[in-house]
Order: C-alpha cells, then structure tokens, then sequence
C-alpha cells in the first residue's frame, strides 16, 4: 500500500537500500538473528534509526506482541504517547490509513497545573488524564523518554484501571530507564516491545509504530 511507503521515488530507494545493508551486515556481521519477520521488521527500523545493530540483542517482545499491535492499529486504536516528540514523529500519510490518532497530554494545562500541585511529573499526569478521558483502553502506549510515565501506565494495568492493546516502552537515560522497561518485560498482562538498558528514545517509538504500520498491509 503506497500510503505505507515514502512518498518519493528516491526516498524508497533509499530507505530499501538501507534495508538491505542491515539485512546483509546482521547476517554476515553480527552473526544473524533469531527473530520472527515481525519482529524483525521492528528492530531492522530501530537499527536504520539510530545506526546501532545492539538493538537487535536489546529488543525484547512478547508473545504476539507484534500481532496485537497491528490488530489495534487496523482497528484504529489511539496511540497515546509521553512526549510530543513521538506524536510529530509519526506519519500522518500511515496513520490516515486506519485512522489512527496519536495524542499527548504533557502538555495539557490541567495535566502541568495538577503536576506541579502535587509534585509529581507531568508524564504521570499526563497518562492519568489519557485514562481519564477513556482513551487508554485498547490504545497502544509510546514511552520513549520518561520512565515515570511507563511506570504509571504499568500501575494502571497492575490495579485494572486500564488495559492497552500495546506497550512500547523504550524510554531511554539513567534515572529508572533501565529498571522500568525491566518491569515491563516481567509483566504478563499486557502485550509489549521494549528495549532494554539505557539506550531507547522517542525516535525509536517513532520507528516501532512506523514499522508495525508497515506490517499490517
């Protein structure tokens, strides 16, 4: 499906010779993978992302996780994000296509006056006010930078007061990062694709989507 491509002739080309350097060096370098197509595609994206075939040993996913992420994605489930680096990120052209929104909340007046009330992080609130407004059930959540957003999210989950279709939590730095993505993986209620250790971000959420996206056609 075009919409799921580049726009341009020259940005396909790129982008598929890309594909195809990862594809050989992974095999002929760092000694293949054990991945399904799927996944594959996810960690292939994140590679040609950031330049890092360590992804393809950080990567961890759970059962099905790809196949429930592009179920949600054809339902046109909302993408919830914690920052709004992740929400410029995603492509219109491929959201359009099943009519896919993504929203933040970070921003959001009652989220910061609440947050600072309580002294808490926005990122918290943020996800509180994603709950609260119905949008978390079904949704796929994107995590790339604040590791109190994914625990919050798996707070939420842990005490039945949402249930994602989706977690990506790849949230990159040194303060939680490593340990909230660690909560992740040991969960079994949710369905999810992390990164683990310190390295993660938002263009790798950014790129996980993209890339289920991209499976689903």
């Amino acid at each position: 499906m075009k919409e799921m491509q580049q726009m341009t002739q020259q940005g396909r080309q790129i982008e598929e010779g890309s594909f195809d350097i990862i594809d050989r060096e992974i095999e002929q370098i760092h000694g293949g993978h054990s991945l399904t197509p799927a996944q594959w595609a996810v960690v292939r994206r994140a590679i040609h992302t950031t330049g890092d075939f360590e992804f393809a040993e950080l990567f961890r996913f759970s059962e099905d996780a790809t196949a429930a992420g592009i179920e949600a994605l054809k339902a046109g489930a909302p993408i919830i994000t914690d920052v709004t680096m992740i929400t410029s990120g995603l492509s219109q052209q491929r959201l359009s296509v099943y009519g896919n929104r993504a929203h933040c909340f970070i921003s959001d007046p009652e989220v910061i006056e609440i947050a600072k009330r309580e002294g808490e992080t926005r990122a918290i609130w943020a996800m509180r006010h994603a709950r609260d407004q119905g949008l978390l059930d079904g949704a796929i959540v994107g995590v790339g930078n604040a590791p109190t957003a994914l625990y919050e999210v798996l707070r939420m989950v842990a005490e039945n007061e949402a249930k994602p279709a989706l977690i990506v939590g790849i949230p990159v730095g040194f303060v939680k990062a490593e340990e909230s993505k660690q909560d992740l993986t040991e969960q079994n209620t949710v369905p999810y694709i992390a990164s683990l250790g310190r390295k993660g971000g938002s263009p790798l959420v950014v790129s996980t989507i993209h890339a289920l996206l991209t499976e689903s056609v």
